[in-house]
């Protein structure tokens, strides 16, 4: 057997270029951009806000000293218990989630008080509150959401909370150049913000011997849950349960019964003196670092005007800036094959009057 691994290599740059017939123009009237040449593909930065050639490696913005909002909505559903959920704030939390001991080894603020939280099934906003008070020069701000499980039987069943829309934002704001309204900079949101779940009784090997909440996260959600309260006449202690038989229909691949999902469980009986059927315990949803002070933007992006050695050769690009301002209007041209390129920028600067 052979191989061949020669590269496809561009053998010449673009022949391409950008001309305009004038240098200055109205906003909304037409730039009318002539090309010569030809190239596989051609991108454009008009040089406004997001859309500029200069940001391509990224564009990020000190808002040091501006300020910032925190918001969030939440919605709460079954059980009794009551003041399960505390809103807390740290700014010398080391970042070591490991145990629940050393999360707290922070000094936590209780900012609850600042926000209206969920007291029914419908989703509440909790406002857009000023943390800015809280922003300690060099230092990120972790948020928190602890939630208390109290002894179950003689407190009545956990209640599930639901934590969605979170944004941390900078009060500050980016000037669009095109458009009249400024660019809100969103220092964090609920995928962002990064929340782990940190139990004081976490799963182990042995259910006896723990009591793990049923929090969870998602991209869009925090949901906060408590741990299983355990009594002796639940189904799971009893065991004549038929998911304890391994002979059920459910674990036969021949039986119309089958589920495939289901496993066939080890039975462990009730301990009476157990400490973990019904413990006080607590878990915490809690942020990654949330810096106040810089907003990463990530790279301006081009837009696509030719793709593709198919497309047929263009002659022209119309475009129009809305808003005055001087801008660097950019054209990227290249020629491209699967291992190589070939580049050619070309640059305008136009100046756009009222």
């Amino acid at each position: 057997m052979t191989s061949c691994d020669k590269k496809l290599v561009v053998l010449d740059a673009p022949d391409f270029d950008v001309t305009t017939t004038a240098a200055t123009y109205k906003a909304g009237q037409e730039v009318l951009f002539n090309f010569t040449g030809n190239a596989h593909v051609v991108s454009f930065y008009s040089g406004e806000t997001l859309k500029d050639y200069d940001f391509i490696a990224g564009r990020v913005i000190d808002v040091k000293g501006a300020g910032a909002t925190m918001e969030f909505t939440s919605s709460v559903q079954y059980g009794v218990q009551t003041n399960q959920v505390t809103v807390l704030a740290s700014t010398d939390f080391n970042g070591d989630y490991s145990t629940l001991a050393k999360v707290k080894a922070a000094t936590w603020l209780d900012i609850t008080g600042r926000f209206k939280l969920g007291t029914t099934a419908t989703f509440l906003a909790a406002g857009k509150i000023d943390i800015s008070d809280l922003a300690v020069t060099g230092k990120p701000i972790y948020i928190a959401f602890k939630y208390v499980t109290k002894p179950q039987a003689t407190n009545g069943i956990v209640r599930w909370w639901y934590i969605q829309g979170f944004a941390v934002k900078s009060k500050a704001t980016l000037v669009n150049t095109a458009s009249a309204t400024p660019i809100a900079l969103t220092l964090a949101d609920q995928n962002s913000a990064g929340f782990r779940i940190i139990d004081q009784n976490p799963a182990v090997l042995l259910p006896a011997v723990s009591a793990p909440a049923l929090s969870q996260v998602t991209a869009t959600r925090i949901t906060l849950i408590g741990n299983n309260y355990l009594y002796a006449t639940l189904p799971a202690y009893d065991s004549t349960n038929p998911i304890y038989d391994a002979t059920n229909p459910i674990y036969d691949p021949l039986s119309p019964a089958y589920q495939p999902l289901a496993k066939l469980p080890v039975f462990v009986p009730f301990d009476p003196a157990s400490p973990f059927n019904d413990p006080a315990s607590e878990n915490w949803a809690v942020s990654t670092a949330i810096n106040l002070e810089t907003v990463d933007l990530g790279p301006d992006w081009s837009t696509a005007v030719k793709v593709g050695i198919a497309a047929a050769p263009l002659t022209n690009y119309r475009y129009k800036y809305p808003n005055a301002g001087t801008f660097k209007a950019v054209f990227i041209g290249s020629n491209n094959s699967i291992d190589d390129a070939k580049v050619v920028t070309k640059e305008i600067t136009l100046t756009i009057t009222q």
